[in-house]
């Protein structure tokens, strides 16, 4: 479906992109990997002669499938199906056949998550028909490869010249969102969406010692064209050290040499701390669950997050992407080893205590240097204040940027088990596709746990992804003998999925079903007290209990708007009365500890 501008913007409007900034000069060696037009198995991307062009779904699609009729090395494997009834597949490239040799290191890449940011499919089909027929099958020697080339198909579909307006290229792009109007880049935890449900799948189901999720970067300008990042990059702070220490040693310095080699720029992934204010500094964009590199880091599984420069023309990121590609490939293949030794250890960690909500320091943590972009400043009659623009000259001098990590806000202790009540079965079977083992009753059980009562929970004034948040600063843990109906689940944390599984359930996390408001039940008070009924109960109760007499006295004194609130006055008795609703604001999952 295409997009058009509204009518009442004038006709003249440069729509054709020449307010984006200039890119710099780039002829890297990586354009050799290019075929010619002529060739019988050019891409779509490769045929198009600004290399500014992507396929859509049905012509990328009969490629594939052209692919995979002509080459033993190639089958697609359709994983799951969009809300709008599209199928969503994968492209796997081997030499063992239906089956993966198990000693093989699998690498998942993962492109269009966000459709407009799509070069990692153009760039997938390159390596995959130069694995097919261009010499290059001996990469998969000791390694598998899987591409999703689309996974938000729809929004892949929903495409048109005005999807991305602060990227360059490719000319038709795709929506960045859902049919269902969903940021699949936020659903790595709480799992709304059937794409990333079918993802979920897919992972568990082929175990992939490498996770590498595609996209295209917004913000400022800068020399690099090919950024990634991890949780635990550069020694800090992670939930499975092994594996960023890996990638650190490893990783990050192959990937590096390999894209250097062939003209690119390879930095980390970093975000400007004010996109007006250049070198103010940088931060790492938060190490939260709901992103890639976030749960990967929770569930021990080595990922990479990429974000190409949305400045760089397309054919540069598609290149640059296929670089990166083909040496992660390379490096799988021979230090799969130490890799999968990582995996185990992190696999086996069971940390007494989880931190949890990432904020940004305050402070710097160390200063780095930085390529930048020369810019200068304007008055802007549109904005009415001084704006950036971006001039397209490398700067000769390096930048020397503070650098703002991040820190938790809140410290988790790990309970045994959690004891999920079989009538919220679409939390027990979110659990399940996130890979979590868990004990299904086939009876009623009685348990002792400790319930949590939520300390004023705030429900958010704003929807996000589809939900209205609800927050709590505080819980009150009290001890019951709670007996869970039979398809009720025992979850226990000793597991690999542990931490999700913690993340998951315990309501003071952001990351929580709790937090994204998949427990709002709980904040509903089922009956109440007239006035005529309270009053004269409160005086009995005040006759017979000292000590309830000097605790309403002592509020009466320290507080006056209680004092003066004689409905609040009176609702202070009644919570103390065997009539209360003794379920409100006590949130139903238990904690074994």
């Amino acid at each position: 479906m295409s997009q058009t501008p509204s009518a009442s913007v004038p006709n003249e409007a440069p729509w054709d992109q020449a307010f984006l900034p200039p890119a710099p000069a780039w002829n890297g060696a990586s354009r050799a990997l290019l075929r010619d037009a002529s060739d019988p198995w050019v891409t779509g991307f490769e045929a198009d002669a600004a290399h500014d062009f992507s396929p859509n779904y049905a012509d990328t699609r009969a490629w594939f499938d052209r692919l995979d009729a002509a080459s033993d090395l190639i089958r697609i494997e359709q994983f799951g199906t969009s809300p709008e009834g599209r199928p969503i597949y994968a492209v796997i490239a081997s030499k063992d056949g239906a089956t993966f040799d198990p000693s093989k290191p699998v690498l998942l890449a993962q492109a269009g998550i966000h459709p407009g940011e799509i070069d990692g499919k153009d760039a997938g089909m390159m390596l995959l028909r130069d694995i097919a027929f261009y010499g290059k099958d001996g990469l998969l020697d000791r390694a598998n490869l899987i591409l999703i080339p689309i996974l938000s198909v729809d929004g892949h579909e929903r495409a048109g010249a005005y999807s991305r307006p602060n990227q360059r290229g490719p000319r038709i792009q795709g929506w960045r969102h859902t049919a269902t109007n969903q940021n699949l880049n936020r659903d790595f935890m709480k799992l709304d969406q059937a794409e990333m449900q079918a993802v979920m799948g897919l992972i568990h189901k082929y175990q992939p010692d490498l996770y590498v999720d595609i996209h295209v970067t917004d913000g400022i300008d800068y020399q690099y064209d090919v950024t990634f990042g991890y949780n635990g990059e550069d020694g800090v702070w992670s939930r499975s050290p092994a594996i960023a220490q890996w990638l650190d040693a490893a990783f990050k310095p192959a990937i590096y040499e390999a894209l250097e080699m062939q003209g690119h720029i390879p930095g980390e992934l970093v975000f400007a701390i004010d996109d007006r204010d250049p070198q103010k500094g940088l931060n790492d964009g938060g190490l939260g669950e709901r992103f890639s590199n976030g749960w990967g880091s929770a569930a021990h599984i080595p990922t990479i997050l990429i974000e190409n420069h949305s400045l760089k023309p397309h054919e540069q990121r598609v290149l640059g992407t296929y670089v990166f590609l083909e040496q992660a490939l390379t490096l799988l293949a021979e230090k799969s080893g130490d890799l999968r030794a990582a995996i185990a250890a992190d696999r086996a960690l069971r940390p007494a205590e989880l931190p949890a909500n990432f904020d940004s320091d305050e402070t710097p943590s160390r200063t780095r240097p930085f390529k930048g972009i020369r810019y200068e400043t304007f008055d802007s009659v549109a904005s009415g204040r001084l704006e950036i623009r971006w001039l397209g000259q490398p700067d000769a001098e390096l930048w020397p940027m503070p650098f703002y990590g991040s820190h938790p806000t809140l410290t988790l202790k790990r309970p045994s088990a959690y004891w999920v009540p079989s009538y919220r079965q679409d939390v027990i079977e979110r659990l399940r596709v996130h890979g979590v083992q868990m004990e299904t009753l086939d009876a009623p059980r009685t348990v002792a746990v400790d319930m949590l009562r939520l300390v004023d929970p705030k429900v958010s004034s704003r929807t996000n992804e589809g939900h209205v948040p609800i927050s709590v600063g505080d819980v009150r843990p009290e001890a019951h003998d709670w007996t869970f109906p039979i398809g009720s689940v025992r979850v226990p944390t000793d597991q690999p999925m542990g931490d999700v599984a913690i993340l998951l359930l315990e309501p003071q996390s952001n990351e929580s079903f709790f937090a994204w408001g998949l427990f709002p039940e709980v904040l509903n008070r089922v009956e109440y007290i007239e006035a005529y009924a309270i009053a004269p109960l409160a005086e009995k109760m005040l006759a017979a209990d000292p000590a309830l007499k000097a605790a309403f006295e002592a509020k009466l004194a320290a507080d006056p708007a209680f004092a003066a609130d004689g409905d609040a006055r009176l609702a202070w008795f009644y919570e103390r009365t065997p009539f209360y609703d003794q379920r409100y604001r006590l949130y139903p999952v238990g904690r074994e500890n």
